[in-house]
């Protein structure tokens, strides 16, 4: 198998990349082979880089509630849209990697699941900004503070889960991570059902009914797309254990 990979290298690189270099550490011979094998690090640098995105926009979400109808508002909204693309760029490289990869070090639905699931926290996160540009100047942050807190806990969790993809020996640690996520994400499903019980039944304008409705419904999703990236990586946790 080695020496076909070798003759298939001596084939596509043009001879002046190797001559001289026998016996070198980290030729480019040792590179073609980390390519073609799978062990090249890049899927985990761009899939940690996109965690970090995420969790960004969970925290620039939080202080852009702080700013509502003042003049840091838009500075705030702006590190939002600045995440989202940052993470959108990320998701192209993840695309084209695969394509030139012969051989991934996980299974290429497994990266793209997760990507994915990745790149709709900072979505839906300037979703919700924008939600925030528009809405009535008299909307209270303070109802959906915990929310938002619980957001930002959940990606720190999904960052450090994703951490985790480099070394999966130690499944227990992935596992007892993703409880944190259902745990997270079954608390914040219990708290929009108390937040809508006071919409429907207090006397709330029915503006603000709308507006906090689709809100809240907004960082739950958030919250979910957190727990739908824990479960990519702890089904690949599973199966490479």
């Amino acid at each position: 198998m080695l020496r076909m990979l070798q003759i298939c290298y001596e084939q596509v690189l043009p001879f002046r990349f190797r001559e001289g270099l026998k016996g070198i550490p980290h030729t480019p011979m040792k590179d073609f082979l980390k390519k073609v094998l799978g062990k090249d690090e890049k899927f985990y640098e761009l899939l940690e880089a996109s965690a970090v995105e995420a969790q960004k926009s969970a925290k620039s979400l939080s202080k852009l509630y702080a700013q509502v109808g003042k003049p840091d508002f838009e500075q705030c909204f702006t590190e939002l849209v600045v995440a989202r693309r940052v993470d959108k760029r990320i998701g192209l490289s993840i695309t084209q990697e695969l394509c030139k990869t012969f051989v991934t070090p996980l299974e290429r639905e497994d990266i793209e699941a997760l990507a994915n699931a990745l790149y709709k926290i900072p979505k839906t996160c300037e979703k919700i900004g924008e939600r925030l540009a528009i809405c009535p100047l008299q909307f209270s942050t303070d109802i959906v503070d915990k929310q938002v807190r619980m957001l930002e806990q959940a990606t720190e969790v999904t960052a450090r889960l994703v951490g985790r993809l480099r070394k999966l020996s130690n499944v227990e640690e992935i596992q007892d991570d993703y409880e944190t996520l259902q745990t997270i994400e079954g608390d914040a499903d219990r708290l929009m059902v108390g937040l809508l019980r006071d919409l429907y039944q207090g006397n709330v304008d029915a503006k603000e009914v709308v507006v906090l409705k689709d809100i809240y419904e907004l960082l739950e999703r958030a919250i979910d797309h957190c727990r739908d990236a824990g479960k990519v990586v702890f089904q690949i946790a599973l199966k490479y254990a």
